[in-house]
């Protein structure tokens, strides 16, 4: 794993199963990170759905699921955890595409997801169990990195009761949105100064225009372009599915 760098590993996807292997990685970035790195400060913390505690966990979590290293910031950094919280205080949130309605039946895995929760009751009812655990008295963000690893573990195998689900639905479904946060437009809240389209080379908003996405080999050494610069405009709120 060491020689596998998060640029390969994310670029090829291979980001499911994380908290099997990039916490390893985690752990190196935080002993080798060059000094002034911020790993552990959220420079937006003005949430809008998190409450303290909630997003102390998700800020060290999720710095976990995508670290820092001395090359690249990890997702706190690149603003992830703003990400999550707009998603979350949306359309996104509330489950506006999804079928709540019931009757509700115990649903097999190729179903996917099929709680009676919407993504932000997940969240909420979620955190507030994972608060609840305390390992000598420290929460999760309060812990070294190798237990914050070894409880994301024990969330992604599912052996932890969040209200009468499985943990591993919750630990899924905050891995998508850390991985969608690091790579989403940064109008959304994250990918903050495009740090994830840099790392893998992706050219942002260009891609719209035909006449470059079609020469195929042409070496592209243009800044990334976001949604709001093809017009200025920096709008307060923007949230998927709006």
């Amino acid at each position: 794993m060491t020689d596998l760098s998060r640029r390969t590993l994310l670029k090829g996807a291979g980001v499911v199963g994380a908290a099997s292997t990039v916490p390893a990685a985690a752990q190196h970035a935080a002993d080798h990170a060059p000094p002034g790195l911020h790993t552990r400060q959220n420079t937006n913390p003005n949430y809008r759905f998190f409450n303290a505690v909630e997003a102390a966990f998700v800020e060290a979590a999720v710095e976990r699921l995508i670290p820092a290293d001395p090359q690249w910031p990890g997702a706190l950094a690149a603003g992830v955890p703003v990400f999550i919280d707009r998603q979350l205080a949306g359309p996104y949130g509330r489950g506006e595409t999804l079928y709540l309605a019931g009757p509700w039946k115990q649903g097999t895995t190729e179903q996917g997801y099929q709680l009676r929760l919407s993504p932000a009751e997940l969240y909420r009812t979620s955190l507030e169990r994972i608060g609840q655990s305390s390992n000598e008295g420290k929460t999760f963000h309060q812990r070294s990195g190798d237990e914050q690893d070894a409880f994301l573990r024990r969330l992604e195998a599912g052996d932890l009761d969040l209200g009468g689900f499985s943990s591993a639905i919750f630990f899924e479904t905050l891995l998508a949105n850390t991985v969608e946060g690091f790579f989403a437009d940064p109008a959304y809240g994250g990918n903050r100064d495009k740090a994830g389209w840099r790392m893998v080379g992706f050219p942002g908003a260009y891609a719209a225009f035909l006449q470059l996405y079609t020469h195929h080999g042409m070496t592209f050494d243009r800044e990334p372009l976001g949604m709001d610069e093809h017009t200025g405009a920096h709008p307060v709120v923007h949230t998927i599915g709006r």
